[in-house]
């Protein structure tokens, strides 16, 4: 059964090492969104976009608010395991808090993937 492997990467900077690795891994595919935490909605609460003509320090402050969150699916334990193993090698233990979140979900259902021979 497919899980849907999520990462939700503290540090925006890391996400080139956390995607070569987990193509490493064994990963053919994943999708990266753009996210912010409840401490970034907290210190911005209006702000959500770009300026029109942003400084400098605009853009360095949005990616100190942002998150990147990352999913990819698994066919097995195995690769979920890699994936792990792969993405503390380079934030640290998750344990340790701050670096980031990892859960894996369930998938019943699933259309629009090749069949594998």
């Amino acid at each position: 059964m497919y899980q849907m492997v999520v990462l939700v990467l503290a540090r925006p900077e890391q996400l080139q090492q956390i995607a070569d690795a987990w193509r490493d891994a064994g990963v053919s595919g994943m999708t990266v969104l753009h996210s912010v935490g409840m401490e970034g909605l907290r210190k911005h609460p209006t702000r959500d976009d770009v300026p029109l003509f942003p400084s400098m320090r605009d853009l360095l402050e949005l990616d100190e608010l942002h998150h990147r969150t990352i999913f990819t699916l698994a066919e097995d334990d195995a690769l979920i395991d890699r994936l792990i193993a792969a993405t503390e090698q380079i934030i640290g233990p998750m344990a340790n808090g701050n670096n980031g979140i990892l859960f894996t979900v369930p998938i019943g259902r699933i259309r629009g993937l090749p069949r594998r021979s």
